[in-house]
């Protein structure tokens, strides 16, 4: 059975406000309850996140509703302005997600460290429990939006991820890269010693001029390969990246077990990378386009075939030739998390 997918041009975006409420995404939300907006705002020097007027439509709809909306996000493994809940804040300040312009408070869901969270059992291949952010679990209900771009360990960043990682605690986020390590070029190395600040695990050094790894100590986030000039470091795509991405589903398993959600992806600014590091360059296609479901399977399945279609191929396959980016997908559909099968309906 297909599952309704709901689509705006980035032409008609000033429909955008009357466009969220036509299509269903306040239906779960419940006169005085707390409503978690799972959102990313961007690691300091990122320009991809979703703007805070576009966030003010949605928490305004939310409050017509007579709920609470807050934005949320949860801390990062890696160094950077998002490790924990007091830079994280004053990042989300900066880049203007305030009362004033969004209409509703930020609350980091894992504290002021990334250590409060619920254990949820789940019971699945790679874990029996998962660790998921405070304030995203004892939300009532959840609306999840995405930024849809390409991403260095999951070929694409779209619902899956936003719910799955993006709601992991720091131990759940640590959980999830476990055993992925990054494969090192150390002819490329020119010292250089960018990768050591943004190591959270401290497993880089720079000795005799060139990188070291401690794989004992690598946890496989994945900012060494970003914060690089060079192209030292890249991901060996082999079991432990299917694991990951069947991982970053198993916690999205977790997150939706019994809550009430939405989810929307805006497919604009469209990278290589994910928000977590400055803008590496203009965007590689045009803005697509807004897209929406209750169904998060079918939501990516969407995006990324509305993505293709605008390449022209394969466009996730084009920047990670490595990366099977449907494993994501298919073990989602397997666990019964949504389908792949959908019907596009144009706003």
């Amino acid at each position: 059975m297909e599952s309704p997918v709901y689509f705006l041009p980035w032409s008609k975006m000033n429909d955008f406000q009357r466009w969220i409420a036509s299509v269903g995404a306040f239906d779960h939300v419940n006169e005085r309850e707390f409503v978690a907006l799972k959102i990313h705002f961007g690691e300091d020097g990122n320009h991809g996140y979703i703007k805070p007027p576009l966030v003010r439509a949605v928490a305004g709809h939310v409050q017509q509703k007579g709920a609470w909306p807050f934005l949320t996000d949860a801390s990062t493994i890696y160094v950077g302005q998002r490790a924990d809940a007091y830079h994280h804040l004053l990042i989300a300040d900066k880049h203007g997600f305030t009362v004033g312009n969004c209409g509703c408070p930020v609350i980091i869901a894992d504290g002021l460290r990334g250590n409060a969270g619920v254990d949820i059992p789940v019971n699945l291949k790679h874990f029996d429990t998962v660790s998921i952010a405070n304030a995203v679990h004892y939300a009532d209900s959840c609306l999840f939006l995405s930024h849809f771009k390409g991403h260095e360990i999951s070929g694409f960043g779209g619902a899956l991820k936003n719910i799955g990682m993006g709601c992991g605690t720091r131990a759940g986020k640590y959980a999830m890269h476990d055993r992925l390590h990054p494969c090192v070029n150390i002819e490329r190395c020119a010292g250089c010693g960018r990768c050591v600040e943004w190591c959270g695990a401290h497993a880089l050094g720079v000795v005799g001029g060139k990188i070291q790894i401690d794989a004992a100590l690598c946890v496989g986030c994945g900012e060494c390969i970003l914060s690089c000039p060079h192209d030292v470091f890249h991901i060996p795509w082999d079991e432990n990246t299917v694991a990951v991405q069947e991982k970053i589903v198993e916690y999205a398993y977790g997150v939706l077990k019994n809550k009430r959600h939405f989810n929307v992806n805006f497919m604009n600014h469209i990278t290589r990378y994910c928000d977590c590091y400055p803008d590496k360059g203009s965007p590689l296609l045009d803005d697509i386009g807004v897209a929406a479901s209750s169904d998060p399977v079918a939501l990516d399945q969407a995006c990324a075939d509305l993505v293709n279609r605008a390449y022209g191929s394969d466009f996730f396959s084009h920047i990670f030739p490595g990366i099977d980016w449907s494993v994501q997908l298919a073990y989602a559909e397997k666990l019964g998390l949504g389908t792949r099968k959908y019907r596009l309906i144009y706003g």
